[in-house]
């Protein structure tokens, strides 16, 4: 338990192993003052949370959407080489942000 009463596995962590524990009483510095990407990270758990909670709620595209995704997915199957993966987009976007 700490201070407040909490286990410790009550606090999530980052990919990094850090813990973070907001509450709704903290103040936005106190999220402000993480890096980037572990800020990132933060709303990729409660994004994730999120749908973890709400499985039933499913979020419909409008047809501009799906036509706009069809659009991307039809370019990508005629020049699958010019994609670029999730994991290297990611990489470059955390570069030197730690």
């Amino acid at each position: 338990m700490n201070s407040r009463g909490l286990s410790p596995d009550f606090c999530p962590r980052t990919q990094s192993g850090l813990v973070y524990a907001f509450f709704m009483n903290t103040s936005t510095a106190a999220f402000k003052s993480l890096p980037v990407s572990e800020r990132i990270q933060l709303v990729e758990d409660i994004w994730d949370s999120i749908a973890e909670e709400t499985p039933e709620v499913s979020l419909q595209l409008s047809e501009h959407e799906r036509l706009e995704l069809q659009a991307r997915f039809d370019a990508h199957q005629s020049d699958p080489q010019s994609s670029i993966p999730w994991s290297e987009v990611r990489a470059a976007l955390f570069k030197g942000k730690h």
